[in-house]
């Protein structure tokens, strides 16, 4: 959709009494619609708050904690992956009903395609391997750093399961220091225990 069409659009909405807001609405759901976007993104509930789910065609991209800026997360999204983004929540629903599932005790594994645009490659490794950690255990840093190929990288696996961009369906919270103390979580230290506790590993 050109410009052209998105100027459009807000005239038509102006000549029969609708507002710029409401004209913008209509234009989203028409671009989500007809799947131009190269990424969809929706609001969704959570025990935390609420989450911002991001998709490309491939697969979730990123996922937000709600005191994260999602203005500022779709912006940096735009900048690495493109600026062609619309609110389309209905593209999200599978995602929010695997989370709802998830959070409600009812779903042991995500099933969700991810894509791993925002993660470079030795982050992909540390990650896979924290994606295959099971529901209910937990591993160390310095064994997921074996797992990703470099045994002595603890500190950079740490590095790269902190800016793990989808949490929680990536679950970098089973990740713990040797001897089980919870190290560090990016979306804090109570939700990795709350998550683990839901889980059943604590």
């Amino acid at each position: 959709m050109t410009m052209d069409a998105v100027e459009q659009a807000l005239r038509d909405a102006r000549s029969s009494g609708g507002a710029p807001e409401q004209a913008l609405q209509k234009l989203s759901a028409r671009i989500a619609g007809q799947r131009l976007a190269d990424v969809s993104y929706a609001a969704v509930d959570s025990p935390f708050g609420e989450l911002l789910l991001a998709a490309t065609k491939r697969g979730l991209v990123r996922l937000a904690f709600p005191e994260e800026d999602h203005d500022e997360v779709l912006e940096r999204l735009s900048e690495r992956v493109s600026p062609r983004i619309v609110a389309a929540p209905g593209q999200l629903e599978e995602m929010r009903r695997e989370l709802d599932e998830y959070f409600a005790g009812r779903r042991r594994r995500f099933e969700l395609p991810l894509d791993w645009s925002l993660v470079g490659p030795f982050g992909r490794r540390v990650l896979g391997a924290a994606s295959r950690i099971p529901f209910g255990e937990v591993s160390t840093y310095t064994q997921v750093a074996a797992k990703a190929g470099n045994p002595a990288a603890s500190r950079a696996t740490g590095n790269a399961l902190g800016a793990n961009p989808i949490p929680i369906v990536v679950p970098c919270h089973r990740v713990l220091r040797i001897g089980g103390a919870l190290g560090g979580y990016a979306g804090g230290l109570d939700r990795k225990r709350y998550l683990l506790e839901l889980e059943g590993a604590a």
